[in-house]
């Protein structure tokens, strides 16, 4: 999701009235950065406070990588767990599972997990949607597990007699590829990696929205219910590729799968707010949206979203996308609502980076954090509140290259 994506930040060709009613009660950022400019980085970076560059094995994961974020590293589940909340993610992960990569049975648990993180409840997809193993896992374990049909995963070579997209395009019936993702083939879409089996526990793409979507609301539900703190990592699969939204939402803007896709993503934020608002929580709860890097038009499928833009750009104008050291790389929208706390329709200019996102949550928790946690994150409670707009004096960002960008408050250096 591109920094430009959203009609609250100046979309035109695409609807999303429940994220501009969310920006409308709460703080718009329009100078905030993922940490990175692709996926497995970026969320390293928010969930733990450190730069991902940091670290080697970080860079975009295979679906069989082994868990990035080690069992000792202390993360934002850590943080709002010892506050005495409880924690949950739903979504899209791409941080890896399991000890070492490659070495997962996928047919009992996965272990170490999210619950190694401080995640008391996760329903997940082990990587993305356009890599393998296409299953949710529920708490370490494939979701509606088909035992008659046991799966075997590999990034290196084929399991004999399966299909690929590269050999049998015309099994290719929802979406073609435009470049990769012509291995395995799941629901008429060629994926990244291989895999055998999965049987009834295979996602279809168009029902992950309602999935994920259903299962984060359960659990705000249950918690409500039960009157307990809880803290909700929710990152849906839209708009990452293959964009494929369920047929209700088709034809809802006029970008394609891509515009469509965007409005699914908003239609989910409505559902969780509604949610909130049903259950009378809404007052008491902090809701925080961003995105883990900026847009991307053509990311290896046949969808015609360069064809269908319209005049948009997903960046807005600045210039890159998606794995870019240049802005549209890393800028992203970001929102912060919590009514009667943060002042309702203001925006703020102030340098943000996702991966202040811990060190603002231990200062609103009141939690010391360790001494070795979150090295780059900064305290930026005040601004969300509205109560300061002063900025970082710079932060770092990581391109998919490896180049990083030097920002500061008038200038930006990538080297």
């Amino acid at each position: 999701l591109g920094y430009a994506d959203l009609a609250c930040y100046g979309a035109r060709n695409v609807k999303t009235p429940h994220i501009d009613r969310l920006a409308s009660q709460g703080l718009r950022l329009t100078n905030a950065y993922a940490a990175a400019a692709t996926s497995t980085p970026s969320r390293y970076g928010m969930l733990t406070g450190q730069y991902a560059w940091r670290r080697a094995g970080t860079d975009v994961a295979p679906g069989n990588a082994g868990m990035i974020i080690r069992p000792e590293q202390y993360t934002m589940a850590d943080l709002f767990k010892a506050a005495g909340y409880r924690t949950a993610a739903f979504g899209k992960w791409h941080l890896g599972l399991g000890d070492k990569t490659g070495t997962q049975d996928w047919n009992g648990l996965v272990t170490p997990g999210l619950t190694d993180l401080g995640f008391d409840e996760s329903y997940i997809m082990a990587a993305t949607a356009d890599r393998v193993p296409c299953v949710f896992m529920h708490n370490g374990r494939v979701a509606d597990y088909d035992p008659t049909a046991p799966i075997e995963v590999n990034y290196r070579q084929n399991f004999a007699g399966e299909p690929t997209g590269r050999t049998h395009p015309e099994l290719l019936y929802n979406l073609r590829s435009s470049h990769g993702h012509d291995m395995s083939i799941v629901n008429g879409i060629g994926r990244i990696g291989y895999m055998k089996g999965g049987g009834k526990a295979l996602w279809k793409d168009e029902d992950i929205a309602d999935s994920i979507t259903r299962h984060a609301i359960d659990f705000i539900r249950e918690q409500s219910q039960r009157a307990e703190p809880f803290f909700v990592y929710l990152a849906t699969n839209d708009v990452h590729v293959p964009r494929f939204p369920h047929p209700r939402f088709r034809g809802q803007s006029s970008m394609g799968l891509r515009g469509d896709a965007i409005v699914q993503f908003d239609w989910s934020v409505g559902e969780v707010l509604r949610a909130l608002d049903s259950l009378g929580i809404a007052d008491n709860t902090l809701v925080v949206l961003s995105s883990d890097n900026g847009g991307v038009i053509d990311d290896g499928y046949d969808d015609r979203a360069e064809e269908l833009l319209g005049g948009h750009n997903p960046s807005g104008r600045y210039r890159g996308y998606k794995y870019s050291a240049f802005e549209g790389g890393t800028r992203i929208p970001a929102i912060v609502r919590w009514p009667g706390v943060v002042r309702a329709g203001r925006s703020s200019e102030a340098l943000v980076t996702q991966a202040d996102w811990l060190a603002s949550f231990a200062a609103l928790l009141g939690v010391q954090l360790p001494t070795e946690a979150a090295p780059d994150s900064r305290d930026q409670l005040a601004v969300w509140l509205g109560q300061s707009r002063r900025s970082r004096p710079w932060i770092l960002q990581q391109a998919a290259d490896k180049t990083l960008g030097l920002r500061d408050e008038r200038w930006k250096y990538i080297a």
